[in-house]
């Protein structure tokens, strides 16, 4: 079923510019609070609760505002980057086929993980950036579901608002298309810090690059791997900054993202 440019919802005209701004903030609370409702099953957990609570540097509420702030910012920069470019997607959207949609989603995601790989090892490699910007992530040592988007706002702009422009001009993607994307990616990047392993998780299936996969890189001997995000782990293979992991399930019940032993030793 397509989605008329102005589409009637009850009385209002929401355009396609304001569904791709507003709906993936709306995707994020939602599908973060699926997970919070799930975050008491200890036999699926990565941590135990105790964990979540003890290790962690920051308090929830924190978390919270920091979130807020770059969606925030985030929506400010999609205003502005839809109205510069005047992307008519009801045009363009009515002539491009399906493959064209499909090459264009795919070139999205293929920017979007080029750009916050490099983007997100150099703020490592750097001593300056990973102190003073990107150690905010990392307060989060046992990540959760709402704690995807904590970020210090300078690297929520650089990685994620500037990579998401970028994906959104280079595949030529219409506003129309880009609420689908940014919606999947905001899925795919909660799904990743859910710090759960569930049975039948399609993101777990699919996807290389998981919960347990990004749990390796928010632990003090994964800081140096794993940099990858938030769809495939192609970049960390032809790099080498892949680290191998076992998924086991622990005797006390939940499971724990295991890596190699020697590139544990490293």
């Amino acid at each position: 079923m397509s989605i008329d440019n102005d589409v009637l919802r009850g009385g209002l005209h929401v355009s396609d510019e304001l569904l791709g701004t507003i709906l993936p903030i709306v995707v994020y609370w939602v599908y973060s609070g699926l997970y919070c409702l799930l975050g008491g099953m200890e036999n699926y957990r990565l941590h135990t609760k105790k964990d979540e609570d003890e290790k962690n540097l920051v308090t929830k509420k924190e978390v919270v505002k920091g979130v807020l702030l770059q969606q925030v910012v985030q929506s400010i920069v999609a205003t502005v980057l839809f109205a510069v470019t005047g992307n008519d997607g009801d045009s363009e959207g009515n002539q491009h086929g399906f493959l064209v949609l499909v090459r264009q989603l795919f070139v999205a995601m293929v920017i979007l993980d080029t750009w916050q790989y490099f983007m997100h090892r150099y703020m490592h490699q750097n001593k300056f950036l990973y102190k003073h910007i990107h150690s905010q992530h990392h307060r989060l040592v046992v990540p959760y579901a709402f704690g995807a988007l904590y970020n210090h706002p300078l690297e929520g702009l650089l990685l994620d608002t500037i990579g998401g422009a970028l994906a959104f001009l280079f595949s030529g993607m219409s506003p129309r298309a880009s609420i689908f994307f940014f919606s999947f990616a905001t899925i795919k990047t909660v799904d990743d810090h859910c710090g759960l392993w569930l049975p039948g998780n399609l993101f777990h299936i699919v996807f290389k690059n998981n919960s347990a996969y990004h749990d390796i890189h928010h632990q003090l001997y994964g800081s140096k791997y794993n940099f990858s995000q938030p769809f495939f782990v192609t970049w960390d293979r032809i790099l080498g900054t892949y680290m191998p992991y076992a998924l086991v399930e622990k005797p006390e019940g939940g499971y724990e993202a295991r890596p190699d032993k020697d590139c544990k030793d490293d």
